[in-house]
């Protein structure tokens, strides 16, 4: 399973991406798991968060979803941050 998630807004206003391959991780299932309720409980389409918030796109196996601080579900929180800090960073776009 590949997962990308792109960070915009905040205070800088800077984009971060990031893309997770699942495939040779032990915790594959667990990660599996995370991104099936993370694209549940998410939008289709942007949405409004707070001002300075941050907001972001998960891309799961080419399906994406939308969400932003501070209304994060603690799966999409999850993930969102296993992405960031373990993926490997893409140029933003």
């Amino acid at each position: 399973m590949r997962i990308q998630v792109t960070r915009t807004g905040g205070f800088a206003g800077r984009t971060l991406r990031a893309e997770l391959d699942t495939v040779e991780r032990i915790d594959a299932p667990h990660v599996h798991a995370l991104a099936r309720e993370a694209v549940a409980g998410a939008a289709r389409t942007p949405g409004y968060g707070v001002p300075d918030g941050y907001h972001y796109a998960i891309a799961v196996d080419g399906r994406t979803v939308h969400c932003a601080d501070p209304s994060l579900t603690d799966s999409q929180r999850e993930l969102v941050s296993l992405v960031l800090h373990q993926g490997v960073t893409l140029p933003p776009g």
